[in-house]
């Protein structure tokens, strides 16, 4: 009796299992079982009017609720880092490319999520047909669209900015494109991919709400999670049930940045081309995750695969002869045809779509709705002003204090995180009552969600300014504004630009929460192109719908060709690491 009990301990002894052994195991098995419990609540019957997911707003569901939401927010999280990648990718690379992905980005952060799950949710519901997946696919797809934008600005700049010594190295060595873009470009955007994706997904807590009540056949379906709670507690006005999902939500935020954003901002420290000292990261996660045999001993056994399957001389792609092309004097080029193509596509759509609203509405509609753009456009280059001259500061004093980043990061997470359009009527109403107009209100309430955009990216560049360019200033004594002229400004205007540039777009998305505001059967409005769009959903009235969507997107995609790209080109050239 006494050795069978002994032999336990030898075979832990001579495995060198530890706690964080057991820990890692535990946390695995538990996340596996949970996925797979809460997963199968995705493929529920969904026939309406007879099966249809039904909400409870007793606090005993919450765990549950809170659990579906963030399995969509971390899938959607997922696709959008993918497509962030390979989008900002072939921006950077390629021209063409670039002068069509670039305003589709642009064109795709200015529309509201409403306007997405408008066009997608029949088609998702179609290919799933009699099951709830169509909705889930149709939710995560629109949490999707607010998370994928500003990665992919992100990741397209940092590629278009690598330094030359970088691009100088990737050539002595005769890199790949796959090895460059693995051992060059994505780590040398890391540190500003992290930080967004980590924005996105906070940022994607203000539109949970939208993304899980659907709007199919004229008729709402919320699907269990708790946006659609919160969203059916204010709807029966259980205040109850409101305190205790905002509690909740700042306990997962608080969790998911201890379990999740805590390591990866560690793992990403190792790398920062630029190292300072006293900035490496910490998670307590991390260390215990390093510290367990069993992933090394996973990682061994990868690498000895991975090193097998290198080693296999895999049969070459048979390689296709090449055609031999005359030189025709007279002959059409690509570049030439390629802008023909896409400008005949573009004014083919902008024809079509002037023709459709031609019809359905009379010309004064259109001046209606250009007044409410021009009121919007004033609230967002407002909003982008005050976050430069209130955010800016305080992101480089962050990025520049590596102790004060590691305490203040997880109270940023939460407040940037925070679904503030649960408030968005009570603080509406507040100000109303102490006389402040709905137009000021408005952009107060732009602020609460967008302007983390631009001081996420400020902490970002701070972080990456080289050590030995602030030594230098600090020995020749530049101080107050000449420091900020000499080094700040030049060292952080990349990043600044991709921060300002996702902060307008946020804000020209948010517009539709922010203008217009309802409380039981008080309603507050504001002018503006987000409160015309939010009136026309409301009246199920596509052609103004329509008519607002392409007024949104036209105006984003000006700005940034007349503004934006002009900036882009500044910080290239200008204000590249070299």
């Amino acid at each position: 009796m006494h050795r069978f009990l002994l032999l336990p301990r030898r075979v832990i002894s001579r495995a060198n299992i530890s706690f964080a052994d057991i820990f890692v195991f535990c946390g695995f098995f538990a996340l596996l079982y949970g996925a797979a419990k809460v997963g199968s609540g995705f493929f529920e019957s969904f026939n309406p009017p007879h099966d249809l997911p039904v909400i409870d707003l007793s606090p005993g569901g919450l765990a549950y609720y809170t659990a579906r939401s963030m399995m969509r927010m971390f899938a959607a999280l997922a696709i959008s880092l993918v497509v962030a990648l390979a989008a900002g990718y072939a921006a950077a690379k390629n021209r063409k490319a670039e002068s069509i992905i670039l305003p589709l980005l642009d064109i795709g952060q200015s529309v509201p999520i409403l306007g997405f799950l408008a066009i997608t949710v029949d088609g998702f519901i179609a290919l799933f047909p009699g099951s709830l997946f169509g909705l889930e696919c149709a939710s995560i797809f629109a949490i999707v669209t607010c998370q994928l934008w500003n990665m992919a600005f992100v990741f397209y700049f940092s590629v278009k900015t690598l330094p030359r010594d970088l691009e100088d190295a990737s050539r002595v060595f005769r890199m790949s494109k796959w090895r460059k873009f693995i051992s060059l470009e994505v780590p040398y955007g890391m540190t500003g991919l992290v930080w967004n994706a980590m924005m996105s997904f906070g940022g994607g807590w203000l539109y949970v709400s939208a993304a899980e009540a659907i709007n199919y056949s004229n008729k709402n379906y919320y699907l269990p999670g708790i946006g659609s709670y919160v969203a059916k507690a204010f709807q029966v006005n259980d205040m109850r049930a409101i305190t205790w999902a905002s509690l909740t939500i700042i306990l997962v935020i608080i969790v998911v940045d201890q379990l999740f954003w805590r390591p990866v901002m560690a793992w990403a420290g190792k790398f920062q081309t630029q190292p300072v000292t006293g900035q490496e990261d910490s998670s307590w996660a991390l260390d215990l995750l390093r510290s367990a045999q069993v992933p090394r001993w996973l990682n061994r056994r990868l690498r000895r695969i991975r090193a097998a399957l290198f080693q296999i001389k895999w049969p070459a792609a048979p390689q296709l002869p090449k055609l031999k092309t005359k030189n025709r004097p007279f002959g059409v080029s690509g570049d030439l045809l390629f802008g023909v193509l896409v400008g005949g596509t573009v004014v083919a759509a902008l024809y079509s779509g002037a023709t459709y609203l031609r019809r359905e509405l009379p010309l004064a509609e259109v001046g209606i709705a250009t007044m409410g753009g021009l009121a919007t456009l004033l609230r967002v280059a407002a909003l982008l002003l005050v976050s430069t001259v209130i955010w800016t500061p305080i992101g480089v004093w962050i990025g520049f204090n590596p102790k004060i980043a590691r305490r203040i990061q997880p109270v940023v997470q939460i407040l940037s995180s925070y679904p503030y359009n649960f408030l968005f009527p009570i603080i509406a109403f507040a100000l109303h009552a102490a006389g402040v107009p709905m137009s000021i209100t408005a952009i107060l309430l732009m602020a609460l969600g967008s302007q983390w955009y631009v001081l996420f990216n400020t902490i970002a560049g701070a972080i990456e300014v080289p050590a030995e360019m602030r030594q230098m200033a600090e020995s020749y004594g530049l101080k107050g504004w000449l420091l900020w002229k000499r080094l700040i400004i030049p060292a952080i205007f990349p990043a600044w630009v991709t921060g300002a540039i996702t902060a307008t777009g946020g804000a020209w998305n948010a517009s539709i929460l922010c203008e217009i505001v309802s409380r039981e059967n008080e309603t507050l409005a504001a002018p503006g192109l987000g409160t015309y769009i939010a009136q026309a959903t409301a009246a199920n009235d596509w052609p103004r719908i329509v008519l607002g969507v392409m007024l949104m997107c036209v105006t984003v995609v000006a700005i940034n060709r007349l503004v934006w790209q002009r900036l882009y080109d500044l910080a290239e050239s200008r204000y590249r690491i070299v």
